[in-house]
């Protein structure tokens, strides 16, 4: 995978008081995207507008399209032309990509997805935060496949997530999500923009040999294939059908079990490579709050009341939603007393939490509806509850 360094012109260097949606656009930017196609859609509408102001200066292209599908297929086809492409959502948009977006997992497409949340379902609160589709963006198009999504907590992480789930989908040739919501999208804070040339980004794998030798869906030794640009003289065969290693349709279920399996595998198998954690006095917890997103900033005056308390308390901010962090969590389960798990949905990622903890440690869900943070008490009184 060829490392290269950011292309000057698209990063604004410096500190700026950027809202996270403004942050999206300019760590897209920096990542060497240079392709939006995109629909308005409350509350990710000033990311389209940052990027469709700034692209002009960069050589790039912004189309508003006419709704949210043919969003999702004009990157499909821009990342063929061998593009960085992405685009911006919220709820009921995020809703109408999902068929696209299983093309994309099946022809193996780079591309990049920030999902705003809001409150739903349906047309919800379009102006109130959620985090109500963390298990959408991991199940939401039909079949078996395989996505990577990173959730930010702070304007300055919409900048630095975007540029790694760019990275990250590029050298994986899948798709890629930042899922934040409408509070870190609206919130104003510093963000710190560093020069081009300490901005790292990658490559991804581009095929040198005999234009006649090419084969679109043929693993490396690394399990991922090369691409090349459409319109370059390479023949080759596309589609959202079971295939070969060529790319053409064969529908019988040996076929289907390669494929699949490598949709799958390409992620799981590098998963530890993958995910990020961010870990606070785990070690000497019995308490472990699990929380990602806005919920992660509204837990930390919990979790220092709760010290205040003499709990023996602990977090992990979950970076990497997926492929979910299962090894860390079965392993702290064996040594807590319980997980607290607070997010803005009645019941999404503390699944996967209690999935890993097996029983070995109860996991305790505090929800909320949507439409605001949650009141730190009632964290805190599940913290103290468990700790009884």
């Amino acid at each position: 995978m060829k490392k290269v360094k950011a292309d000057p012109k698209g990063v604004l260097t410096g500190a700026h008081y950027f809202d996270g949606d403004y942050a999206l656009a300019e760590g897209a930017l920096a990542a060497g995207c240079r392709f939006f196609a995109g629909y308005p859609i409350t509350p990710s509408t000033e990311t389209a507008e940052r990027f469709s102001e700034r692209i002009p200066y960069v050589g790039g292209v912004f189309i508003q399209m006419e709704d949210e599908l043919g969003s999702i297929a004009a990157l499909i086809g821009a990342s063929w032309g061998g593009k960085k492409v992405m685009t911006v959502t919220s709820g009921p948009g995020f809703s109408l990509m999902m068929e696209n977006i299983g093309l994309a997992c099946m022809m193996e497409t780079p591309l990049v997805i920030a999902n705003v949340q809001r409150g739903g379902p349906s047309t919800g609160l379009p102006t109130l935060t959620g985090q109500q589709d963390m298990m959408q963006v991991k199940w939401g198009s039909h079949g078996d496949y395989e996505i990577i999504a990173l959730s930010p907590d702070s304007p300055q992480e919409c900048f630095d997530l975007t540029i790694e789930a760019f990275n990250l989908s590029e050298i994986y040739r899948v798709p890629a999500f930042v899922m934040t919501d409408e509070c870190v999208g609206h919130m104003h804070e510093k963000v710190v923009i560093p020069p081009a040339e300490e901005i790292e980004l990658v490559e991804r794998k581009w095929y040198k040999g005999p234009k006649d030798k090419y084969l679109p869906y043929k693993p490396d030794n690394d399990m991922i294939p090369f691409m090349v640009k459409a319109g370059d003289g390479y023949r080759f065969h596309t589609t959202g059908l079971t295939h070969d290693e060529r790319g053409y349709p064969v529908i019988n279920a040996e076929c289907q079990d390669v494929c699949v399996r490598h949709l799958v595998d390409k992620i799981k198998m590098n998963a530890d490579k993958i995910i990020r954690i961010e870990e606070n006095q785990t070690d000497t917890a019995e308490i472990v709050v699990i929380s990602y997103g806005i919920t992660s900033r509204v837990t930390t005056r919990a979790v220092h009341k709760a010290k205040k308390a003499g709990i023996k308390i602990g977090t992990i901010r979950l970076i990497t939603i997926w492929p979910f962090p299962e090894k860390r969590i079965k392993e702290l389960a064996k040594t807590i007393k319980a997980f607290i798990v607070p997010e803005i949905n009645y019941g999404q990622v503390v699944l996967e939490v209690e999935r890993c903890a097996k029983g070995q440690a109860p996991v305790i869900h505090v929800p909320h509806c949507g439409g605001w943070v949650h009141d730190p008490v009632d964290i805190f009184n599940a913290i103290k509850e468990a700790s009884k």
